[in-house]
């Protein structure tokens, strides 16, 4: 037996609603291909890596996870947290494909445990791929020696996940993609089955969950950059051992859980549509200026990242604009004596920020905060 989806209310159905009207509109500014598609993509799968790491205390910055996407070194994160942080990647990579995956398509023992090798497989005592062994116990944060959730016995663990498989093919098929999203999660974090890399394995899977059933690209649909933030976060665990419970008990009630996740997704889509809606702002006023200034249009690719206040190097222009390292460093010498960019560090540390003589209007409002709308502030 595993946990059960719960019926929804009407308030749930409210906030599933806007979800999707925000989905629909993100699908219509996504219809036609635009030039900063890609670094925009590249950006929320950054952030969805870096906030899925970061529960685990593998804290790394979105400049450095682009970094290493690219095959980059990053600039800040030590050894340690870039496997990790590479090793999450090449899972996240895969469920994108996985999006386009044809009919033959299907959950299996063998797609969970590749998975958790893609993660973990630098953790080789770890058993990565492995189904665990022994107990393992998820520990208090104020105090690593209290278990505040105990998993089910090892030996139970094959019996669990094989009927985890048999519902991710086949049950509650007719239930809101967003709540069979948030049930796989729970379930397999339940069960607990490896050793190591249980939470990001559960929240990938509730990534491949959405893009499998439709809710568009997996870097729109994720709701890991927002479980990443402190306070979310402790939210998170918080609600895990409200509807867990301190061991594996799954005939509780499981409304908590997904009303949790209903509000992730309606918060993170508002963070998204923004992002979206900044991007064609910015790039739209860049275009502009660029022709003004007579500079190559080309050059879009590195101003735009730094005046979203992000970190532009040598090696990210290069493949963004597909230039030589030449050519790439001839413009971004030109775009610092021009004062668009200013150059930070050294050698392999170097890389540019927004420079002194981009027009303020262009960038005027672009990092202003602005709150986000609690969905269930009426309940």
């Amino acid at each position: 037996m595993l946990y059960e989806t719960p019926g929804l209310d009407d308030v749930d159905e409210r906030v599933l609603g806007e979800i999707e009207g925000m989905r629909d509109r993100l699908r219509l500014h996504l219809r036609t291909p635009r030039r900063w598609e890609g670094q925009l993509r590249r950006n929320l799968t950054a952030r969805a890596i870096a906030g899925s790491n970061t529960i685990e205390g593998y804290a790394a910055s979105v400049a450095d996870v682009e970094d290493i996407m690219l095959g980059e070194a990053p600039i800040e994160a030590d050894q340690t947290v870039s496997a990790e942080i590479e090793g999450y990647r090449q899972a996240m990579t895969y469920i994108q494909r996985l999006t386009d995956a044809g009919p033959d398509f299907a959950y299996g023992k063998g797609l969970l445990n590749g998975l958790h090798f893609m993660m973990q497989g630098h953790h080789l005592l770890k058993r990565p791929g492995w189904w665990r062994s022994g107990a393992v116990y998820v520990t208090s944060p104020e105090d690593p020696t209290i278990a505040a959730y105990t998993a089910p016995d090892a030996d139970s663990v094959p019996d669990l996940i094989a009927e985890l498989v048999v519902w991710l093919n086949e049950g509650d098929l007719e239930a809101p993609a967003l709540v069979r999203a948030a049930m796989a999660h729970l379930n397999l974090v339940a069960i607990h089955p490896w050793t190591d890399g249980n939470g990001r394995m559960s929240r990938a899977l509730q990534t491949l969950v959405l893009a499998r059933e439709g809710i568009v690209a997996p870097e729109f649909s994720s709701i890991e950059e927002w479980l990443g933030r402190a306070r979310n976060t402790y939210r998170y665990y918080d609600v895990l051992a409200e509807v867990g419970g301190p061991v594996w008990t799954p005939d509780r009630d499981t409304r908590a859980w997904v009303r949790f996740c209903l509000r992730a997704h309606h918060q993170q889509a508002q963070a998204v549509q923004r992002q979206v809606e900044t991007t064609r702002t910015v790039w739209s006023a860049l275009e502009e200026a660029v022709e003004r200034q007579g500079l190559p249009e080309r050059t879009l690719y590195a101003l735009y990242p730094a005046l979203m206040g992000n970190r532009v190097r040598r090696a990210t222009y290069q493949a963004d604009a597909e230039l030589s390292e030449q050519q790439a460093q001839r413009d971004i010498r030109e775009l610092v004596r021009a004062g668009w960019l200013s150059a930070h560090g050294e050698a392999q540390g170097r890389y540019y920020a927004q420079g002194p003589g981009v027009p303020e209007e262009i960038v005027r409002g672009v990092r202003d905060p602005r709150p986000l709308i609690e969905p269930y502030s009426a309940t």
